[in-house]
């Protein structure tokens, strides 16, 4: 299945259809998430939480989410693959946001980007389009400003934060981002803004009238247990899973019952023989 471009997302939108989204950061995750058709892939900077084990987003560096992009990159060649800019990669000016953003387009092979905000990063949303590159905005609940709304809460539910979220939206799309993700929105307020813009509008815990739906991989999986936000749909269990098994692997090597002379490779006889002998012969074994 070929890549899909922007404007197969424009078109998918038209006709309705909803783009798969989900994030992967590692080869393994990507070529699955490939193989069995999605959308498009965040390399989204929650690896901070996920892989690295820090506590938040922001300690996640450039350097780190190169290094990621690239191992997605090289899962999922035929997918459309959002490089995430991590904190104080594009907050400062607009020279540092076009420069950080195209390393993720030129070294790391994604197709677009993704950074957070609305109407005050709108400069270097439209200088990063205006240098070539596509930019998906992040809106509502953006984690690497956490810490303004007093944690990882919803966004959004009172009159005024809604109309601050809307119009982050319009001035988003005003400054030429492709698309936009909503993240911890009520529902109500996600129709609002998809039906006021032209460009997709993404979402992450903000309902179901959204063009297509973003998960954290890990979250949906079961992988990551630390916490679980209110919208995440876990389809398995496999932290669990992972755990009961290096249980069994623990207690079958400490019971002698791991590896078994299936696991071995073995030696013909002969070889053996000729093997104990030449050693002998050499002094090497007595």
């Amino acid at each position: 299945m070929a890549k899909k471009t922007i404007v197969d997302f424009y078109n998918m939108k038209e006709q309705g259809e909803k783009v798969v989204f989900l994030t992967a950061y590692d080869a393994l995750i990507a070529g699955l998430e490939e193989e069995v058709g999605v959308d498009m892939i965040l390399v989204g900077d929650s690896v901070g939480n996920t892989l690295l084990g820090y506590d938040s987003t922001l300690p996640v560096t450039m350097e780190e989410m190169l290094i990621f992009t690239r191992a997605v990159r090289r899962g999922a060649p035929e997918t459309f693959i959002v490089g995430d800019m991590p904190f104080m990669a594009y907050q400062t000016e607009c020279f540092t946001a076009v420069g950080n953003a195209g390393r993720f387009i030129k070294e790391a092979g994604a197709d677009a980007i993704k950074l957070e905000g609305g109407r005050k990063v709108s400069d270097r949303v439209r200088a990063i389009v205006d240098a070539g590159m596509l930019v998906m905005g992040h809106i509502g609940l953006t984690p690497q400003s956490a810490g303004q709304f007093g944690g990882w809460r919803a966004q959004g539910r009172t009159a005024d934060t809604a109309l601050t979220i809307l119009d982050d939206a319009l001035a988003l799309e005003e400054a030429g981002a492709f698309s936009i993700l909503v993240e911890g929105v009520p529902g109500e307020v996600t129709r609002i803004i998809k039906d006021q813009c032209s460009i997709p509008i993404y979402g992450i815990g903000a309902g179901s009238p959204c063009d297509g739906q973003l998960l954290i991989v890990y979250d949906m999986l079961g992988l990551f247990e630390v916490f679980q936000p209110r919208f995440v749909k876990r389809y398995g269990q496999l932290a669990r899973d992972i755990a009961s098994m290096l249980s069994d692997y623990a207690h079958e090597v400490r019971e002698g019952q791991f590896p078994t002379r299936a696991h071995d490779y073995g030696m013909p006889a002969k070889e053996l023989e000729r093997f104990i002998a030449e050693a002998k012969s050499k002094g090497l074994i007595k």
